[in-house]
């Protein structure tokens, strides 16, 4: 059975909850497409006015982190059960600006990852290699380091429900995009690694997910790779270009 493709987009630090659920309005009939997934992953303050204003369409509500404590002393953190009772259903772990600007390093997001699964969250799990290890010729190295250690003790039942995502860290918001080839060679070899740490069937059903740049002019031809499953688009998810990417 063909992977169901999933277009997620990842609002970063950007939209009050006000022009939040204006951008919502904005967005309902451009994003409509029953055969792709379609995710909002929004600022935490935006959650709850989101929820709300994408119900009885077809988008789902992702957050852009959590905590694996469920509860206690972790002042300005959310945990996975707050998320899912607020109405969440994906969270994205281990985005590049995270373990860069805020040193979330593998054994954090690993426990993020299993209790995400254990709150009932789908993880998007980001992974991606900077320019300096690209130029190196360390891509695949690096990634498969990422990716093994962020799922440690994670179950092959997991893994088919998990997304991950492959951004390399100097296409963000830099207007780069990997090419074609790049971007499925990559995929391809994240896929690979699933098929050695689990089995052929939890890797043909792990959906991969291309980010970086994605756009409206790009989309189709990205997604059109066999180990592409969709994009986790950033600045382009915060206009009526996403309709576009989303109905690619």
């Amino acid at each position: 059975m063909a992977r169901r493709k999933i277009i997620a987009g990842n609002w970063k630090m950007n939209m009050t909850p006000s022009e939040a659920v204006k951008l919502c309005a904005e967005l309902k009939e451009l994003v409509k497409n029953d055969d792709v997934d379609v995710v909002y992953c929004v600022p935490a303050i935006d959650i709850v006015p989101v929820v709300e204003a994408v119900k009885g369409t077809n988008v789902e509500v992702g957050a852009e982190n959590m905590y694996f404590e469920e509860k206690g002393a972790y002042t300005g953190e959310i945990s996975a059960a707050m998320l899912k009772d607020a109405g969440v259903k994906y969270v994205i772990i281990g985005h590049s600006e995270r373990r860069d600007y805020f040193k979330e390093e593998d054994a954090l997001l690993n426990k993020k990852v299993k209790k995400a699964f254990e709150a009932g969250l789908t993880p998007i799990l980001c992974c991606g290699e900077s320019l300096e290890q690209r130029e190196m010729g360390v891509t695949m190295d690096w990634i498969r380091l990422q990716i093994k250690s962020d799922l440690v003790d994670v179950t092959a039942d997991q893994v088919k429900e998990l997304v991950i995502a492959y951004e390399p860290i100097w296409a963000i918001g830099t207007g780069k995009t990997a090419t074609t080839e790049q971007a499925q060679e990559v995929c391809k070899g994240i896929r690979d690694c699933i098929a050695e740490m689990y089995d052929d069937a939890t890797a043909a059903a792990v959906r991969i997910q291309y980010g970086g740049s994605v756009n409206a002019g790009n989309a189709a031809e990205l997604f059109a790779q066999p180990d592409i499953d969709g994009g986790l688009v950033g600045g382009a998810s915060l206009k009526a270009d996403f309709g576009k990417i989303v109905n690619y």
